[in-house]
């Protein structure tokens, strides 16, 4: 089994605009998520108290920071 290099494999995935497509747009609302986290541990708030100032709940922001969840742009 030959196996193939990152940039060689990521080279040969954006040949596909589709795919490049997809890439950028999940790569810019991980950056969100980056910093609304960042935001969160520099500021010293709790996940509840993050949710309070934005108007939603605590789990919400649980979500968020868990790398399964993909929220909506409305949400971000």
């Amino acid at each position: 089994m030959k196996f193939i290099d990152h940039k060689d494999l990521k080279n040969q995935l954006f040949e596909s605009e589709e795919v490049k497509e997809e890439y950028e747009k999940l790569n810019v609302m991980y950056e969100i998520k980056k910093q609304i986290i960042r935001y969160r541990i520099e500021n010293n708030l709790t996940q509840k108290e993050l949710a309070d100032r934005i108007g939603t709940k605590q789990s919400a922001i649980s979500r968020l920071e868990n790398d399964d969840y993909n929220p909506s742009v409305e949400f971000l």
